[in-house]
């Protein structure tokens, strides 16, 4: 019993320890200035009605997958394209179309290898997921901002492990945070800047939990 409170004991301070956040990640400041901009909203309100499908009879609440009726490379392969290193494209794709390449996972701190053939090992992530966002106000969208928002290469969208995307789902960040801490940081602020850009709030377990990593960021 003893040798079983001091291995718990000693778990939590593992869990304490501090650990560096990852190259490139934002500073305490820049999340604290993205903290002072986001509205903040009690809880997220669920008003139905979202349907992400564009089959028959289905929705299409944010337009087709990974087309944003602007660039002729859809928004899936340009991420890969992207982030993925020694990217072997499709002959005769002009540079669109990924077959194969490498990623640093922003997720779990893991390489991965991603290959067309098996594409669930690397998943597209909206880091605000689109679920949540209809909730918290895309419901209320015009049809172009919401296709705009679910192709934003830029902000919300990231090639990840597909195993973590699954198991993100559509949770926000009281819920969910990528398993590799020195990824927090990063993540904070690539919701916070998702949030700010298009006028979606965060919750207030939300905000505490953003709060928090930023007091970790350098």
């Amino acid at each position: 019993m003893l040798a079983v409170l001091v291995a718990a004991l000693l778990a939590g301070c593992a869990q304490l320890t501090p650990v560096a956040p990852a190259p490139g990640s934002p500073t305490r400041a820049d999340l604290e200035g993205l903290l002072a901009q986001v509205r903040v909203v009690p809880r997220r309100p669920r008003p139905g009605g979202y349907d992400r499908g564009c089959q028959a009879a289905q929705l299409c609440v944010f337009g087709p997958a990974w087309a944003d009726g602007v660039h002729d490379c859809d928004a899936r392969n340009r991420v890969l394209g992207a982030q993925l290193t020694a990217v072997r494209f499709r002959p005769g794709s002009h540079d669109c179309v990924v077959l194969t390449g490498t990623l640093a996972d922003p997720y779990t701190g893991h390489r991965i290898g991603f290959d067309r053939a098996r594409p669930r090992a690397v998943q597209i992530d909206h880091i605000y997921p689109l679920a949540a966002a209809w909730d918290l106000g895309a419901a209320n969208w015009p049809l172009p901002q919401r296709i705009r928002f679910a192709n934003d290469v830029e902000v919300n969208l990231l090639a990840v492990d597909g195993g973590s995307n699954e198991d993100k789902g559509d949770r926000t960040p009281a819920d969910w945070l990528p398993p590799a801490r020195a990824y927090h940081c990063f993540y904070a602020g690539r919701y916070l800047t998702t949030a700010t850009r298009y006028d979606l709030p965060v919750t207030t377990a939300d905000h505490a939990t953003l709060h928090t990593i930023a007091t970790h960021c350098p």
